[in-house]
């Protein structure tokens, strides 16, 4: 495989020689050890892997969300152990969270979910958080459950509204964790080319852990993790997304 290195891309994630253990009664449990891994800027970056090989762990760490117990991990050139809390703050606010929790307010209309995501990253003009709302709620297929609240939607539509509180901040970064699990397959395969879509039209680059095999279809790049390790890499030469 060419280094990529040397053909003038720019990378604008990457992580070298990442560590992190995790104490565990009284034992230590390494979730990673040693990873490496590059992320073109616009690229569409898939993680697979069973449960516990650091899929989620590795996302928590790229997103400033916790420390690596060795290695670093850079953002735009930049290690984010290096950087101090104001720095780490204002890179949060230009990453789009796609939690597996959903991470969604219990007492808050979908429309409001997604607003609270403009309000907190203070990035985007108050006259423009009405169009966009409503833009993000339509691009998932909530338009007619924009005034529901959690507790009155299903595990999909819930995971719906966390997608369009992500990109309603126009984030230059999205870091995904299972975004189509509680999805059906139509569903999810609309949604994986929403996010292809923004990497290809907009240039956002996203970063997603899964399970789901038809995200392989939608990547760029695809890397298998088992036990804390990367255990192989494949680049596509994609285009566009499928049909």
């Amino acid at each position: 495989m060419r280094d990529r290195a040397t053909s003038g891309v720019e990378y604008i994630i990457e992580v070298a020689g990442v560590e992190r253990t995790f104490a565990a009664a009284e034992r230590k449990v390494k979730a990673l050890r040693g990873v490496d891994l590059r992320v073109p800027r616009g690229a569409f970056v898939v993680l697979m892997g069973p449960s516990g090989s650091g899929k989620t762990t590795l996302l928590n760490l790229v997103g400033g969300l916790d420390q690596p117990t060795g290695g670093y991990v850079a953002v735009n050139g930049r290690r984010l152990d290096e950087m101090g809390g104001h720095e780490l703050a204002e890179l949060r606010r230009r990453i789009g969270f796609i939690f597996q929790s959903f991470a969604l307010m219990p007492t808050a209309t979908a429309y409001e979910n997604v607003e609270l995501g403009l309000r907190l990253s203070g990035r985007t003009p108050r006259r423009e958080w009405d169009v966009r709302v409503r833009r993000c709620l339509a691009a998932v297929g909530l338009t007619n459950w924009m005034h529901h609240r959690p507790y009155e939607m299903s595990g999909g539509q819930q995971q719906r509204v966390a997608i369009a509180r992500a990109i309603a901040i126009r984030p230059e970064i999205i870091l995904a964790d299972e975004p189509t699990g509680d999805l059906d397959s139509k569903t999810g395969r609309q949604v994986l080319g929403l996010l292809r879509s923004l990497c290809d039209r907009e240039g956002v680059t996203l970063l997603m852990a899964t399970h789901d095999p038809a995200a392989a279809e939608f990547a760029t790049e695809l890397y298998r993790l088992r036990d804390g390790l990367v255990e192989s890499h494949e680049q596509f030469a994609r285009a566009h997304a499928p049909v």
